[in-house]
């Protein structure tokens, strides 16, 4: 298996200094740094306009004056660390990183950092079904009992003619219980795969079971991308963190992301310190999760953001695509009252996008792009408390650029 390279420490930013990873830095007095260009100069302008230009948002949706500066909001919603990475155009154009990825070292956010990608994981485990697909190792459409070794999905009176299939669990329909999981202790015992699918100790979720039929509607379950990730191990015979790697991350260079849980020691050291709704750090820095496919992805907004738009330029059927574009263009179709295999799919026309977020213990994520323009944005955070100030600066985006007009809870 290919070994994956860490890239070297970069450009260090802080929320009193921010500076771009691109060339572009301002200094606290404002000027642009020398040996700056016209375009980068620019562009810093824009960027330092949005930071001050974050407006809380109401039910409706409607922004609310006044306008507040990125560190105003950060102090005020408790959100100790921000780290963000904005794309156009097919390329990335610039990130940013905001207050310390733990309180008490003082240490800033900068491009190593990792945060924990929570249900994030689940486009990027779809991704790779989809390639396992493509390559003929599993099918669509497939009952899930067939191809499972290690373990059966208990049937049911919803089993008896419609079937669990990748399908269904990747889009949400497979009618599976479980919504989500809390995570285990940093030194604590781990159950199994199979022990959490039948909720048996040291398992902290109960038992995943069909109590719905397949195919009916639209039920969120991390449970369902559970099942998945026991059938893709038990047909390839390989560990989950492995097969993901050769599958989805080391193709597409994210090489700061990984499904190992535990954390790797060289990693563990470049992590975000996750933070509960009253401050507090969560036990042991943050939650293991043994619950690979559903919510152990570790990563960075740059890494995403490659992520995103490899599924758009697959999407588009552009050279060079990661996903045959029949594929892409599956994975993005919305279902009727449901979202698309992988991603949440909303609005039309240029409007139009595929998104997903995420939640786990002490971290908050979002990452949306536009389907036709190869533009986007990720945000990550290290507090319970980051989706408001995630849907202000996503909104403050789309505002300076001309986007439409983005926020978090879609």
């Amino acid at each position: 298996m290919p070994t994956k390279t860490m890239r070297p420490l970069g450009v260090s930013w802080s929320l009193a200094f921010p500076c771009l990873l691109v060339t572009v830095c301002l200094s606290t007095g404002g000027a642009v740094s020398q040996g700056v260009g016209p375009n980068e100069q620019a562009e810093a302008v824009r960027i330092a306009r949005l930071e001050n230009d974050l407006r809380p948002i109401d039910e409706r949706g409607e922004d609310i004056s006044p306008r507040h500066s990125i560190t105003e909001r950060m102090k005020t919603l408790g959100v100790p660390g921000l780290s963000v990475t904005v794309f156009d155009g097919g390329k990335i154009i610039w990130s940013r990183g905001y207050g310390v990825r733990d309180r008490a070292a003082g240490d800033p956010v900068n491009e190593r950092t990792l945060f924990q990608a929570a249900s994030i994981s689940k486009p990027v485990t779809s991704t790779a079904l989809f390639r396992m697909i493509e390559e003929g190792r599993l099918a669509l459409d497939e009952d899930v009992n067939l191809r499972l070794r290690s373990w059966k999905l208990p049937d049911s009176e919803f089993t008896k003619i419609e079937k669990v299939t990748p399908r269904r669990i990747v889009s949400h329909m497979a009618g599976l219980t479980v919504h989500g999981f809390a995570g285990y202790v940093a030194g604590g015992p781990l159950p199994t795969v199979p022990q959490i699918l039948d909720g048996l100790p040291p398992a902290n979720s109960p038992p995943v079971r069909v109590t719905a039929p397949p195919g009916a509607r639209e039920s969120y379950s991390g449970g369902g991308f559970t099942v998945l990730q026991l059938l893709m191990q038990d047909v390839t015979g390989r560990p989950f963190s492995d097969l993901l790697d050769d599958l989805v991350l080391l193709p597409l260079n994210m090489t700061r992301s990984t499904f190992a849980q535990p954390l790797p020691r060289q990693l563990a050291d470049a992590a975000a310190t996750g933070y509960q709704a009253d401050g507090t750090p969560v036990s042991g820095r943050f939650h293991i999760y043994p619950e690979l496919a559903a919510a152990g992805l570790w990563t960075t907004p740059s890494d995403l953001a490659g992520f995103m738009l490899a599924i758009g330029r697959s999407f588009r059927g552009e050279a060079g695509s990661f996903l045959r574009q029949d594929t892409a263009t599956l994975m993005l179709t919305k279902i009727p009252d449901a979202g698309g295999l992988g991603f949440g799919i909303s609005g039309e026309g240029r409007a139009r996008r595929y998104r997903h977020n995420g939640g786990n213990a002490g971290f908050t994520c979002y990452a949306v792009a536009f389907t036709d323009t190869g533009r986007g944005v990720v945000l990550m955070t290290n507090a319970d408390g980051g989706d408001r100030l995630m849907r202000e600066f996503a909104r403050a985006i789309s505002r300076e650029y001309g986007w439409p007009y983005l926020w978090v809870r879609e």
